[in-house]
């Protein structure tokens, strides 16, 4: 109604002589295009979908709130704000007129009317009574048909109208694909640290159980390295915990090759034969490669744990012409000691992650008797 009264108040100032024109101008022009401007605010498709999505269902169900971000998300939502009270216009007219008629209708045969009204329609010889309570009934028909198949259309157009542009899809997949890989970067973080640490702390207690009365001077060593692995854990944990609350004093420096030394002494003291040959150049490699090969050889020395025990393993790490090198292999056995053989599976998959996100290259599977892992990472971005 404001948009009529808009209309109407600016009629004076319309210098149209035909009335027929002046008055589609007043009924139609006027209304649409004060409606489909109001539309053009962003915030008004943020109300309009979640209208729609309570009132109309079906298609316009899947809506998902939000305002324009764009003018083209503001010309449909204009268009659809215009279209929609243009409907609810002549659906509320229907609505307010058919009623009324209709019970006329009804209950003409129960009326006696009056001779002179006949006569004025020239219904004196005409007028017939019983088909009026059957139109009466049609014309109500008729009206909830309108107002079901005008609720259906309006159901079917919505999404045509309010949903997200081309550009706003492919910005929300973006949006969606970052925050996947920002989990999946998280859970590998997760997975490699603590799950690490928690290994080799369950062979190193272990270890020490064993020995405590025999050889109590390796049983205090053990229980040193638990209590370091604990806190590097702890320190690991606190650092993904930062980051999952955007908190950057919590997040905490992390390991890289110069670490390395700490890592493999750690894998020493929980029992493991480590044979190890580093090269000392990869202590100089980027930053990014530094902390990404720190983590395959935490993941590879924890595989080697949980599946297989600990059983001798070989590592070879070095920097040959622009390219990192890797080599981790352990022979193939049953798991033993407390800890070994458990996991869901996911190391090896955090390795190909990480590698994959550096361009690198990775090999993994049985060689003969031993299980082996060969990973090559590009010094370079590009190589």
């Amino acid at each position: 109604m404001p948009y009529w009264f808009l209309a109407i108040s600016l009629a004076p100032l319309l210098s149209i002589g035909d009335p027929v024109v002046k008055g589609l101008l007043l009924l139609l022009a006027v209304p649409g295009a004060a409606t489909f401007v109001t539309g053009l605010v962003p915030t008004v498709r943020l109300l309009e979908i979640s209208l729609a999505k309570e009132l109309l269902g079906g298609p316009a169900a899947a809506l998902v709130p939000g305002s324009s971000r764009s003018w083209e998300s503001r010309v449909r939502t204009g268009a659809w704000f215009a279209l929609h009270l243009y409907v609810g216009v002549v659906v509320s007219g229907l609505s307010l007129a058919v009623p009324p008629f209709a019970f006329v209708l009804l209950l003409a045969p129960t009326v006696d009317w009056d001779a002179g009204f006949l006569d004025a329609w020239g219904w004196q010889d005409t007028w017939h009574q019983w088909p009026a309570p059957v139109a009466g009934l049609a014309a109500l028909a008729l009206l909830l048909a309108v107002i079901v198949a005008a609720g259906a259309l309006l159901a079917r157009l919505a999404p045509r109208f309010l949903g997200p542009s081309a550009a706003e899809r492919l910005a929300d997949m973006q949006a969606r694909a970052v925050k996947l890989a920002e989990r999946n970067r998280l859970a590998r973080e997760l997975h490699d640290s603590v799950g690490h640490a928690l290994s080799v702390v369950t062979l190193q207690a272990g270890a020490a159980g064993r020995v405590l009365d025999s050889d109590p001077a390796f049983a205090r060593e053990a229980l040193g390295a638990i209590e370091e692995s604990a806190r590097a854990a702890l320190e690991d944990l606190d650092h993904v915990l930062g980051l999952l609350r955007d908190d950057p004093s919590r997040t905490a420096p992390q390991p890289t090759l110069k670490d390395l030394g700490r890592l493999l002494e750690q894998t020493r003291i929980a029992g493991v034969k480590l044979d190890s040959e580093v090269d000392p150049d990869v202590e100089h490699v980027p930053a990014a490669v530094s902390r990404e090969a720190y983590r395959i050889v935490q993941e590879g020395l924890t595989n080697a744990l949980r599946h297989a025990g600990k059983v001798p393993v070989r590592l070879r790490l070095h920097v040959e012409g622009d390219r990192l090198r890797m080599e981790m292999s352990n022979p193939l056995g049953a798991p033993e000691g407390p800890g070994a053989g458990h996991g869901g599976g996911r190391g090896l998959n955090g390795i190909r992650e990480r590698v994959t996100v550096l361009r690198g290259a990775m090999a993994a599977g049985p060689d003969e008797e031993c299980w082996r892992v060969e990973v090559s990472l590009p010094l370079r971005s590009g190589g």
